[in-house]
């Protein structure tokens, strides 16, 4: 599947930009090189990556585009937000955001389960398996 990318600029000189299609590996680089030069030229718009149209993302293209999002915003010090990002993605986004732990524990409820006490319940068993 390929994917597409509409670049549109508002009255006001934000920049919008519409993808659809499939974010993988063989697409990353070229919307990286895009997003790149959209934001040398355009250092004072606010750039909106909409993702509301794209029906899959492959783990080797969202890594690139999550580095591509990151550099713009602290490197380049542009403004780009992201916009209609669906549920699935959004899980994945976060994941390669925030420290990998802390997303997983806040995902699993780990703060208010009752695992603590597992290991003197069922670790110091010599038979785990019991009938």
């Amino acid at each position: 599947m390929t994917m597409k990318a509409n670049v549109l600029r508002d009255a006001n000189g934000n920049i919008i930009v519409h993808m659809q299609g499939d974010l993988n590996y063989d697409h990353s680089e070229p919307l990286r090189l895009e997003l790149q030069s959209i934001a040398k030229l355009n250092p004072n718009s606010k750039i909106t990556i909409d993702l509301g149209a794209i029906d899959f993302v492959g783990s080797s293209g969202i890594c690139h585009f999550v580095e591509t999002v990151k550099y713009l915003k602290e490197g380049r010090k542009a403004n780009v937000n992201l916009s209609n990002v669906k549920p699935e993605f959004l899980r994945i986004f976060k994941l390669l955001s925030m420290n990998e732990a802390d997303y997983v524990a806040e995902l699993m409820n780990f703060d208010t389960d009752e695992t603590d006490a597992l290991n003197r319940n069922f670790g110091n068993r010599t038979n785990t398996f019991e009938n």
